[in-house]
């Protein structure tokens, strides 16, 4: 999700209102709440269309066709097309078009989670569902409110995250119980992390980007950001909270 900052840095070139007492600084928290929000908003949205699709699935018995075979790998490698259409074809595409990607995406990735339902029960998956949005709710306010400069742990997060599917590259061919449980615990750890990094990464972003065309796209991006944590967070945490079928 790197490509899309660029913008702001572009924007920046711009000019921004300075932040100063009274008017100007009420419309800049304003503004930047307002901001913040519309992101938030568009990542729960994402999140409530993927869980209902999933449920759908499972439901429908569906989810039954993406559990192996062809359509698993289909669905499994979908999401990841989506996100690489949206950050590369970022500066050519309308907002409308960013829009539907998204919409796209958090519908794919809904077919893709739906064989949890067959996994997993219902009731650990609603647990670790809220357990989840309980922790990112307070790592992300931590992230927005902190005055820790969090940016240094970004390329240390990054790197992880790379680590993490390395890892879960090996344990595919290795089937080791103790491997899969270490990189579950590593992986709730560092999308906790980027969590917060990202959130304090997007307020800090508004600075450059408030006034300009490219706003309305930040926010689908930030939102998508924000939405991968979530759900990255939420699968780590399931595989070693939820409770088999």
């Amino acid at each position: 999700m790197a490509d899309w900052n660029d913008t702001s840095r572009d924007a920046q070139r711009l000019g921004s209102v300075p932040r100063a007492g009274g008017e100007v600084a009420g419309r800049y928290d304003e503004g930047l709440r307002k901001y913040m929000l519309s992101i938030y908003n568009y990542m729960a949205s994402g999140v409530l269309l993927t869980g209902i699709v999933a449920l759908v699935a499972a439901s429908t018995g569906v989810a039954y066709a993406f559990a192996s075979g062809p359509l698993m790998w289909i669905v499994a490698l979908a999401p990841l097309g989506f996100i690489l259409a949206m950050n590369f074809g970022l500066h050519k595409m309308s907002q409308g078009t960013l829009q539907l990607l998204f919409w796209a995406f958090a519908t794919v990735m809904g077919l893709s989670m739906s064989t949890i339902f067959l996994v997993f029960t219902g009731e650990s998956i609603a647990t670790t569902f809220f357990a989840t949005a309980g922790a990112f709710a307070g790592l992300s306010l931590w992230g927005y409110t902190t005055k820790k400069d969090l940016s240094g742990f970004g390329t240390f997060l990054v790197m992880g995250v790379f680590g993490l599917i390395i890892a879960m590259i090996l344990n595919f061919f290795l089937q080791s119980g103790t491997l899969a449980l270490v990189i579950s615990i590593l992986g709730v750890l560092i999308f906790a992390g980027l969590t917060a990094y990202d959130t304090q990464r997007l307020k800090n972003q508004y600075d450059y980007l408030r006034g300009t065309q490219f706003m309305g796209k930040a926010v689908i991006m930030g939102a998508t950001t924000l939405y991968l944590d979530f759900v990255n967070m939420f699968m780590f945490l399931l595989q070693f909270l939820g409770n088999r079928e």
